[in-house]
């Protein structure tokens, strides 16, 4: 996998992330299970996102926000 995810996205995913980690448990306390899960899987998806720096629907769409595609080194 080719990384696509870099800088201020990468943050905001891990960002986004965690705080859904946090409304997936606050989701169980209530006993929302189907937000729960739903959230829980978002989180997971986003945490995934920002660790591997890879992100599937930015390979379709042919987005990469990495450092090195936004300046030439050249």
């Amino acid at each position: 996998m080719q990384r696509n995810v870099g800088g201020l996205d990468r943050i905001v995913r891990g960002v986004l992330g965690i705080w859904l980690l946090a409304v997936a448990g606050a989701a169980i306390l209530t006993d929302r299970r189907a937000i729960a899960v739903t959230t829980a899987i978002a989180a997971a998806g986003l945490l995934f996102n920002a660790t591997t720096r890879f992100c599937g629907g930015n390979y379709l769409l042919g987005i990469d926000t990495t450092e090195t595609a936004s300046c030439s080194q050249e």
